[in-house]
Protein backbone atom coordinates (compact mmCIF):
# COMPACT_ATOMS: atom_id res chain seq x y z
CA UNK A 1 0.00 0.00 0.00
CA UNK A 2 3.18 2.18 0.69
CA UNK A 3 4.49 1.74 -2.46
CA UNK A 4 1.21 2.80 -4.18
CA UNK A 5 0.86 5.61 -2.38
CA UNK A 6 3.98 6.77 -3.39
CA UNK A 7 3.38 6.21 -6.71
CA UNK A 8 0.18 8.26 -6.86
CA UNK A 9 2.28 11.10 -5.11
CA UNK A 10 4.38 11.14 -7.48
CA UNK A 11 2.57 10.86 -10.52
CA UNK A 12 0.14 13.77 -8.76
CA UNK A 13 3.44 15.63 -8.35
CA UNK A 14 4.92 15.44 -11.94
CA UNK A 15 1.50 16.43 -13.31
CA UNK A 16 1.77 19.63 -11.41
CA UNK A 17 5.55 20.34 -12.14
CA UNK A 18 4.34 20.01 -16.34
CA UNK A 19 1.22 21.82 -15.75
CA UNK A 20 3.67 24.70 -13.81
CA UNK A 21 6.32 24.54 -16.68
CA UNK A 22 3.76 26.59 -19.13
CA UNK A 23 1.58 25.21 -21.97
CA UNK A 24 -0.13 21.40 -20.63
CA UNK A 25 1.01 18.85 -21.63
CA UNK A 26 -1.39 15.76 -23.53
CA UNK A 27 0.47 12.51 -22.77
CA UNK A 28 -2.60 11.00 -24.46
CA UNK A 29 -2.45 13.07 -27.75
CA UNK A 30 -0.90 10.88 -30.57
CA UNK A 31 1.65 12.31 -32.60
CA UNK A 32 -0.25 12.44 -35.76
CA UNK A 33 -2.85 14.90 -33.91
CA UNK A 34 0.31 16.92 -32.66
CA UNK A 35 1.68 17.21 -35.89
CA UNK A 36 -1.47 18.10 -38.41
CA UNK A 37 -2.38 20.61 -35.34
CA UNK A 38 1.46 22.26 -35.85
CA UNK A 39 0.82 21.92 -39.80
CA UNK A 40 -2.44 23.89 -39.21
CA UNK A 41 -1.28 26.63 -37.17
CA UNK A 42 1.57 27.23 -39.65
CA UNK A 43 -0.50 26.74 -42.86
CA UNK A 44 -2.63 29.57 -41.20
CA UNK A 45 0.59 31.34 -40.64
CA UNK A 46 0.40 31.03 -36.93
CA UNK A 47 3.88 30.81 -36.43
CA UNK A 48 4.71 31.27 -33.10
CA UNK A 49 2.09 28.81 -32.20
CA UNK A 50 2.72 26.41 -34.87
CA UNK A 51 6.61 26.30 -33.24
CA UNK A 52 4.80 25.64 -30.00
CA UNK A 53 2.93 22.74 -31.17
CA UNK A 54 6.33 21.27 -33.17
CA UNK A 55 8.32 21.22 -30.16
CA UNK A 56 5.41 19.66 -28.80
CA UNK A 57 5.65 17.04 -30.59
CA UNK A 58 9.57 16.69 -30.24
CA UNK A 59 9.64 16.97 -25.89
CA UNK A 60 6.49 14.24 -25.96
CA UNK A 61 8.07 11.65 -28.86
CA UNK A 62 11.48 12.46 -28.22
CA UNK A 63 12.73 8.75 -29.57
CA UNK A 64 10.48 9.16 -32.29
CA UNK A 65 11.90 9.43 -36.17
CA UNK A 66 9.95 12.08 -36.58
CA UNK A 67 11.57 14.62 -33.33
CA UNK A 68 14.52 16.13 -35.70
CA UNK A 69 11.88 17.23 -38.18
CA UNK A 70 10.10 18.88 -35.73
CA UNK A 71 12.86 20.97 -34.35
CA UNK A 72 13.24 22.09 -38.16
CA UNK A 73 9.92 22.70 -38.49
CA UNK A 74 10.19 24.58 -34.93
CA UNK A 75 12.85 26.65 -35.70
CA UNK A 76 11.43 27.55 -39.09
CA UNK A 77 8.38 28.43 -37.95
CA UNK A 78 10.37 31.04 -35.21
CA UNK A 79 12.46 32.05 -37.53
CA UNK A 80 9.19 33.40 -39.80
CA UNK A 81 8.33 34.53 -37.01
CA UNK A 82 10.85 37.12 -36.85
CA UNK A 83 11.78 35.27 -32.96
CA UNK A 84 15.43 35.15 -33.61
CA UNK A 85 16.67 34.19 -30.30
CA UNK A 86 13.68 31.41 -30.09
CA UNK A 87 15.42 30.47 -33.37
CA UNK A 88 18.58 29.65 -32.29
CA UNK A 89 17.84 27.91 -28.81
CA UNK A 90 15.71 25.34 -31.05
CA UNK A 91 18.28 24.74 -33.15
CA UNK A 92 20.78 24.55 -30.56
CA UNK A 93 19.14 21.40 -29.23
CA UNK A 94 18.91 20.23 -32.53
CA UNK A 95 22.70 20.53 -32.68
CA UNK A 96 23.11 18.53 -29.57
CA UNK A 97 20.61 16.14 -29.49
CA UNK A 98 20.85 14.87 -34.08
CA UNK A 99 24.69 16.19 -35.04
CA UNK A 100 24.64 13.46 -37.66
CA UNK A 101 21.08 14.36 -39.33
CA UNK A 102 20.72 15.07 -42.88
CA UNK A 103 19.52 18.65 -41.80
CA UNK A 104 22.26 19.83 -40.10
CA UNK A 105 23.56 22.09 -43.22
CA UNK A 106 19.86 23.33 -43.23
CA UNK A 107 19.78 23.96 -39.40
CA UNK A 108 23.43 25.40 -39.63
CA UNK A 109 21.97 28.01 -42.26
CA UNK A 110 19.07 28.90 -40.49
CA UNK A 111 21.53 29.80 -37.24
CA UNK A 112 23.56 31.74 -39.35
CA UNK A 113 20.62 33.51 -40.86
CA UNK A 114 19.27 34.21 -37.59
CA UNK A 115 22.30 35.65 -36.62
CA UNK A 116 22.62 38.10 -39.42
CA UNK A 117 19.01 38.72 -39.16
CA UNK A 118 20.07 40.61 -36.38
CA UNK A 119 23.11 42.67 -37.47
CA UNK A 120 22.53 46.16 -37.10
CA UNK A 121 24.81 49.53 -37.39
CA UNK A 122 27.92 49.59 -37.72
CA UNK A 123 28.28 52.47 -34.93
CA UNK A 124 26.12 50.32 -32.57
CA UNK A 125 27.11 46.45 -33.62
CA UNK A 126 26.28 44.25 -30.86
CA UNK A 127 28.52 41.58 -32.35
CA UNK A 128 25.81 39.56 -33.92
CA UNK A 129 28.29 39.68 -37.13
CA UNK A 130 31.06 37.85 -35.81
CA UNK A 131 28.70 35.04 -34.72
CA UNK A 132 26.72 35.11 -38.28
CA UNK A 133 29.90 34.99 -39.85
CA UNK A 134 31.62 32.14 -38.13
CA UNK A 135 28.26 30.04 -38.74
CA UNK A 136 28.30 30.47 -42.22
CA UNK A 137 31.64 29.39 -42.21
CA UNK A 138 31.20 26.37 -40.84
CA UNK A 139 28.79 25.27 -42.93
CA UNK A 140 30.86 25.89 -45.77
CA UNK A 141 33.71 23.95 -44.30
CA UNK A 142 31.53 21.24 -43.45
CA UNK A 143 29.46 21.14 -46.53
CA UNK A 144 30.50 22.76 -49.09
CA UNK A 145 28.23 20.86 -51.70
CA UNK A 146 25.12 21.54 -49.65
CA UNK A 147 22.11 23.24 -51.27
CA UNK A 148 23.35 26.07 -48.91
CA UNK A 149 26.83 26.63 -49.47
CA UNK A 150 27.27 29.41 -51.77
CA UNK A 151 24.42 31.53 -50.37
CA UNK A 152 26.54 30.73 -47.07
CA UNK A 153 29.54 31.88 -48.99
CA UNK A 154 27.72 35.36 -49.90
CA UNK A 155 26.90 36.00 -46.55
CA UNK A 156 30.47 35.98 -45.71
CA UNK A 157 31.53 38.32 -48.07
CA UNK A 158 29.01 40.57 -47.02
CA UNK A 159 29.97 40.26 -43.36
CA UNK A 160 33.29 40.38 -44.23
CA UNK A 161 32.79 43.68 -45.63
CA UNK A 162 30.44 44.95 -42.66
CA UNK A 163 32.71 43.76 -39.72
CA UNK A 164 35.96 45.49 -41.55
CA UNK A 165 33.74 48.85 -42.06
CA UNK A 166 33.21 48.54 -38.49
CA UNK A 167 36.99 48.44 -37.67
CA UNK A 168 37.33 51.37 -40.12
CA UNK A 169 35.26 53.59 -38.84
CA UNK A 170 36.82 53.05 -35.50
CA UNK A 171 40.38 53.63 -36.85
CA UNK A 172 39.50 56.51 -38.41
CA UNK A 173 38.16 57.97 -35.53
CA UNK A 174 41.41 56.97 -33.92
CA UNK A 175 43.17 58.45 -36.27
CA UNK A 176 41.19 61.68 -36.70
CA UNK A 177 42.18 61.81 -32.56
CA UNK A 178 46.07 61.14 -33.56
CA UNK A 179 45.86 57.95 -31.93
CA UNK A 180 48.39 56.82 -34.23
CA UNK A 181 49.07 52.94 -32.35
CA UNK A 182 45.52 51.99 -32.35
CA UNK A 183 44.46 53.29 -35.75
CA UNK A 184 47.59 51.33 -37.30
CA UNK A 185 46.67 48.28 -35.81
CA UNK A 186 43.31 48.51 -36.61
CA UNK A 187 44.00 49.31 -40.68
CA UNK A 188 46.60 46.47 -40.32
CA UNK A 189 43.49 44.31 -38.98
CA UNK A 190 41.81 44.97 -41.93
CA UNK A 191 44.78 44.21 -44.26
CA UNK A 192 45.44 40.94 -42.95
CA UNK A 193 42.21 39.43 -42.03
CA UNK A 194 40.02 40.75 -44.65
CA UNK A 195 42.20 41.19 -47.70
CA UNK A 196 38.93 40.35 -50.02
CA UNK A 197 37.05 43.18 -48.73
CA UNK A 198 36.45 46.73 -50.68
CA UNK A 199 37.95 47.97 -47.10
CA UNK A 200 41.30 46.96 -48.08
CA UNK A 201 42.33 49.20 -50.43
CA UNK A 202 41.67 52.63 -47.99
CA UNK A 203 43.67 50.77 -45.50
CA UNK A 204 46.64 50.61 -47.02
CA UNK A 205 46.12 54.46 -48.01
CA UNK A 206 45.80 55.14 -44.18
CA UNK A 207 48.56 53.17 -43.38
CA UNK A 208 50.50 54.80 -45.55
CA UNK A 209 49.18 58.48 -43.84
CA UNK A 210 49.95 57.03 -40.48
CA UNK A 211 52.99 56.27 -40.66
CA UNK A 212 53.74 59.38 -42.48
CA UNK A 213 52.50 61.30 -39.62
CA UNK A 214 54.61 59.36 -36.81
CA UNK A 215 57.96 59.80 -38.91
CA UNK A 216 58.77 56.21 -40.42
CA UNK A 217 58.95 56.90 -44.44
CA UNK A 218 60.01 53.44 -44.84
CA UNK A 219 57.29 51.65 -43.52
CA UNK A 220 54.84 54.48 -45.19
CA UNK A 221 56.63 53.83 -48.75
CA UNK A 222 55.72 49.91 -47.92
CA UNK A 223 52.21 49.76 -47.62
CA UNK A 224 52.20 52.76 -50.63
CA UNK A 225 53.92 50.72 -52.96
CA UNK A 226 51.86 47.40 -52.21
CA UNK A 227 48.55 49.53 -52.69
CA UNK A 228 50.46 50.47 -56.01
CA UNK A 229 51.14 46.64 -56.89
CA UNK A 230 47.31 45.34 -55.92
CA UNK A 231 45.27 48.14 -56.80
CA UNK A 232 46.51 50.06 -59.92
CA UNK A 233 43.45 51.37 -60.89
CA UNK A 234 41.79 52.11 -57.69
CA UNK A 235 40.49 55.33 -56.84
CA UNK A 236 42.90 55.51 -53.34
CA UNK A 237 45.95 54.63 -55.20
CA UNK A 238 44.77 57.54 -57.52
CA UNK A 239 44.90 59.42 -53.70
CA UNK A 240 49.03 58.64 -53.46
CA UNK A 241 51.59 61.42 -53.93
Amino acid sequence: MKKISLFIVNCSLLIALAACGGKALKPDQPLHEIYDEAYRLFDKKNYRDASEEFQNAERQFPASSFAPDALVMAAYSSYLNKDFADTLIITDRFMRFHPGHRDVPYVLYLRGMSYYRQVSDVRREPGMSVYALNTFQQLVERFPNSPYADNARNKILILKNYIAGKVMYSARRDMARQNWPSAIEQFQQIVTGAQETQMTPEALFRLTESYTAIGLPEQASGYAEMLRLNFPDNEWTKKLK
